[in-house]
Parts: structure tokens; C-alpha cells; sequence
């Protein structure tokens, strides 16, 4: 049998600040045919929150290659326990061989009243697996915003949040969550495309999903129809997005990589509305074809042709110049031994107090020199949180020290209704069968 793995890391509320010493058991789900019953295993965090990955058996890799009808994914149970905070369930975690699942849980801190039943994420099944809603087609050449609705960007910026209303947009009884950025990226893509197809294919589908993603804000496409969000969970009319799933170390490590670049068709401002569509249950002249972009990966295309194949030779890749949330930007060139200057202070100035939440990380003479120690104490950040343990601060590192700084530095406060409260908690969603929602028309 093939093998996966799992591992967990567990944040205080919405921050990076680590819980160590939480209590995390797995074992397979009830309807789990691809793991031993039997098994289970009982893990601790460490200092960093974190376990180690964990091997679990998970279905053969040809399962995920083609359209099958044989799941693609292991799933298991996680819970969560640490005293003084809430309990976690997260039930579905899906598992694919050669691949590490990353179940990241924000633990609230228990209130002094009775104990509370667990809070209960359940992972829906992927898209090109589950029954979902095909895309509705739109125009995509969207009109900008009228100045009335405020001020109008010049050009397109990474936001630090996202609002997502899980339902179809004129469902008003539905939540609204309020995730940062690149989770929901890593997110949707984790959702949508399989973590063991080829590079060059999660690439371009995440490109495709980032350009939406900045259209729908670019645009205030539903803000500018009076809603309080940014985008829908419904794939009917945006992605597919599940609140608390577990991601994977393929997708996620790209996200990192080109969170803010996105396409768009020259002499064009906003990004493309890149839609597409399976490729198998659904075809889609002019889209991108999820199955499709697989296969052309597979004859060794780059991500630059596998979007040209489909959207047309007259796109380019452009990266936002502003990143919201960031204390500073990343200063156009890696950081490496030899490197000098102000953002080699910086990224010491920020590594030491990210430090004083993780001790595993050493603390560094504040001296502007990328000497040695600069070089392990970014190694060891790197191997935290999931990144390539090159010791180079590339702009994948230097925005995942600027997210963590941020989030250690200050703990977010809840966002008035934005808040997401995860199902079996505050919304009553439990969320166990893929939402079903009727789609009017007339809303594009």
C-alpha cells in the first residue's frame, strides 16, 4: 500500500503564535476503505506547535493520475485537546500518497462557563471527485468600479484578508469567513486540483485561481452589489473553499512562491477572470480544463503554455507591486551569505522576536551582515513552516517571516460579523454532504 503523510501544527486564535503540548490523535474515518481500521497513533506539539509528519497508508498514486471512481485520498480523523482551550474535530482529512497533508488548527481559548461540545471541521470531498455546481459562464471583462463605491486602485494589490460567504450570493443566512490571503489560495487550490499532479499543472491551475481570486476584488464584483464579502464558495459562481481543511506541502510551497502574480491580457489592468472547468464531467471551449492542463503537464509543458493553450496567446504573467499586511517589501533580490544592508537587519530584527514564540529558532547579532548564523537561524524558520531549507531568504521566505512577524507581534482581534466560527460551533453548518444551493442566473 501506498503511503501519505499527516502533520499538524496548532496557532493560538487566528495568529502564529504556537500551542505546544496539545494533545493530537488520528486515526482513519468510518468510511475510510484505503487505511488499516485498527490503526491509530497519539502525537504531541512541540514548541513550534507542530508535529512530526506521520507516514499513513493512502491509495495507489494511479488513482489521481486519470478520472476514476476510485477515491484518490485517504481520509482520517484529527482531534485536538489542550487544556484551557476548545476542543478541535477535523473529520476527512484526505490523505494522497507521496504527499504531506498540513492540517494547520487555530485553537480558541476556553471561556470560564461549562465545557463546550468540540468544534467540527469536516474536509467535503475535491472537486474533481465530489458533485458540485458547474461555473456558470460570465463576461470576463468586468467594468470597474464607479467612483461613487470609493477610491479605485490603479493597479491590482494582494489584500492581507479575503471575506468568503459559504453559499450562493444572494443567500443571505449564510456565513461569511474571514481568512488571510494565501490560506485561501493554498485553500481553494487544495480544494479544486490534486496535490500530485506535476509542477508545472498545480502552477498554472493556482495562477488561474489567483487571477480570479484579484478580479472578484479588483473589480468589487460583489461589493459593488452591495454584498459584505469578496468572493463566494460557491463553485457555481466562484471556488470551491472549506473552511479549516487541511492543505498540502506541493501546493502550498508554490502559493508561497507566486501568491501575487496573476494574469491578465495585455493592455489590460485587471487580472483575467481566468474560469475553468474538470475537463471530464463538464468541457469548456476557451477555459482552462483542470484534466487538460494535467496532461499537457505531463508532456513536460511550463505553466506559461498550458495557460496560453487555453486563454490564448495574447496573456502575461505580472506580479502586484503592493502586498497589504506586510511591515516592509521584499527589497527585489534573495538574501544570502554575503548579503548586507538594511534588509538584512530587518529580516534579523524579525526572526529574533518570531523567536522569542519559537525557541527552536536561534537569535542573531542585529548587525545588517548575512553571515552563517543569519543563514541556520533562516534554515530553521524555513523548516517550521514548510519551506525549501535553502537558507535564503527568496521572496517566498521573506513574506512568510513578514506573515509570521505580524501574527506573533499582535494578536488579530475578531472581526465583527467576518469572523468565521467553525461548523458544529456558533453557525449550527455541519456540513457533512456537499452544500447544495439554487443558483439564479440573473445575478451575473
Amino acid at each position: 500500500m501506498a503511503k501519505g503523510r499527516i502533520k499538524v501544527q496548532c496557532f493560538q486564535d487566528d495568529s502564529y503564535i504556537p500551542v505546544d503540548g496539545s494533545k493530537v490523535t488520528i486515526r482513519p474515518s468510518g468510511d475510510n476503505s484505503q487505511a488499516r481500521t485498527n490503526y491509530r497513533v497519539d502525537l504531541v506539539t512541540d514548541s513550534s506547535g507542530a508535529t512530526q509528519p506521520i507516514e499513513v497508508d493512502a491509495p495507489p498514486l494511479e488513482y489521481s493520475q486519470n478520472p476514476s471512481n476510485n477515491a484518490p485520498y485517504s481520509l482520517y480523523d484529527i482531534r485536538v485537546e489542550k487544556a484551557g482551550f476548545e476542543d478541535v474535530s477535523i473529520r476527512n482529512v484526505q490523505v494522497f500518497p507521496e504527499r504531506t497533508a498540513l492540517q494547520n488548527v487555530n485553537l480558541t481559548q476556553a471561556s470560564n462557563s461549562r465545557a463546550s461540545r468540540a468544534k467540527v471541521i469536516v474536509v467535503l470531498p475535491n472537486t474533481l471527485f465530489g458533485n458540485y455546481p458547474a461555473k456558470i459562464p460570465e463576461n470576463p471583462d468586468k467594468p470597474l468600479p464607479a467612483p461613487s463605491s470609493g477610491v479605485v486602485l490603479p493597479k491590482p494589490v494582494v489584500p492581507e484578508f479575503i471575506t468568503v460567504h459559504q453559499g450562493s450570493p444572494n443567500d443571505n443566512t449564510a456565513p461569511n469567513y474571514t481568512v488571510n490571503y494565501k490560506d485561501y489560495i493554498k485553500n481553494v487550490a487544495s480544494c479544486e486540483i490534486y496535490s500530485t499532479w506535476p509542477e508545472s499543472t498545480i502552477r498554472a491551475n493556482i495562477f488561474c485561481i489567483i487571477s480570479f481570486t484579484l478580479n472578484r476584488i479588483y473589480t468589487e464584483w460583489y461589493k459593488g452589489k452591495g454584498k459584505n464579502f469578496d468572493i463566494t464558495s460557491s463553485t457555481a459562481y466562484d471556488h470551491a473553499f472549506n473552511y479549516g481543511r487541511n492543505i498540502y506541502d506541493s501546493i502550498s510551497a508554490v502559493v508561497d512562491e507566486i501568491f501575487s502574480t496573476y494574469i491578465r491580457r495585455f493592455g489590460r489592468k485587471q487580472p483575467l477572470l481566468a474560469q475553468y472547468c474538470d475537463g471530464k464531467n463538464v468541457t469548456c471551449p476557451q477555459w482552462l480544463s483542470q484534466w487538460g492542463s494535467k496532461y499537457l503537464g505531463d508532456q513536460g509543458k511550463v505553466p506559461y503554455e498550458i495557460l496560453t493553450y487555453y486563454y490564448g496567446d495574447d496573456i502575461e504573467l505580472t506580479t502586484a507591486e503592493q502586498v497589504k499586511g506586510s511591515p516592509s517589501s521584499y527589497p527585489g533580490f534573495d538574501l544570502a551569505i554575503g548579503s548586507s544592508g538594511e534588509p538584512v537587519r530587518m529580516v534579523q530584527q524579525f526572526l529574533n522576536r518570531i523567536a522569542e514564540n519559537y525557541p527552536l529558532i536561534p537569535k542573531v547579532a542585529v548587525d545588517g551582515q548575512y553571515g552563517s548564523s543569519t543563514a541556520e537561524q533562516v534554515k530553521v524558520f524555513q523548516s517550521i513552516f514548510n519551506l525549501p531549507q535553502t537558507g535564503v531568504v527568496d521572496y517566498a521566505t521573506w513574506y512568510k517571516i513578514s506573515d509570521v512577524y505580524v501574527g506573533v507581534t499582535k494578536i488579530a482581534e475578531l472581526r465583527s460579523e467576518n469572523v468565521f466560527y467553525p461548523p458544529g460551533a456558533k453557525t449550527g453548518y455541519r456540513g457533512i454532504e456537499t452544500p447544495s444551493f439554487h443558483y439564479p442566473t440573473d445575478f451575473l
